[in-house]
């Protein structure tokens, strides 16, 4: 009985590993969604206009919120390859910008870090933590600003870092990074 009982598990076991090696990845269109909205940090009921288009071994997710409007380009893997944000762009208008390469600055690192302002100690914790979350230092940047919005108390940091403009938003409290965006 141990034998024929043995003879089954390794069977089944068998099948299982077999149909686990045909069968690929499926990633369904919500779940590319949930990815695109976590990305944005945003909820379901803040989405609107939300548009999923498949495109060669891609999707393409774009919706709005009240902060603005986002576009993802998201592998079938799940994995996020491009992304942009346009801010407010929910007032202006229900459709999305597509992502393009940012234009490339003619200045030179140190002409850009001369003509850098300086910041209150509330503004320069927000960057520590925007570029700390990236795993940057401040002189491994440059255009750095920052703002507080004090109707959600939130900073927005911005920065560029090989010609890539990297947006961040940062709790005014907690100084902890609630979203980044890149491009």
């Amino acid at each position: 009985m141990v034998k024929r009982n043995s003879l089954i598990f390794l069977t089944a076991f068998g099948l299982l590993l077999t149909g686990c090696g045909k069968s690929g990845l499926e990633i369904t269109k919500d779940d590319i969604l949930e990815v695109a909205r976590d990305d944005a940090n945003a909820t379901k009921s803040e989405c609107e206009n939300v548009s999923i288009k498949e495109q060669k071994g891609s999707y393409i997710v774009s919706f709005n919120t009240n902060g603005g409007s986002y576009e993802y380009k998201i592998g079938k893997d799940g994995i996020i390859k491009e992304r942009s944000f346009k801010r407010g762009a929910k007032e202006e208008t229900a459709e999305t910008e597509k992502v393009e390469e940012p234009v490339k600055e003619e200045t030179t690192k140190k002409e850009e870090e001369k003509s850098s302002t300086s910041f209150d100690e509330g503004q320069q914790q927000a960057i520590n933590s925007a570029l700390a979350n990236s795993g940057l230092e401040q002189s491994d940047v440059t255009n750095i600003t920052c703002s507080l919005d004090s109707n959600t108390n939130q900073y927005t940091v911005t920065f560029v870092l090989n010609g890539v403009t990297t947006t961040a938003v940062v709790d005014a409290a907690t100084f902890t990074v609630i979203s980044t965006i890149l491009g």
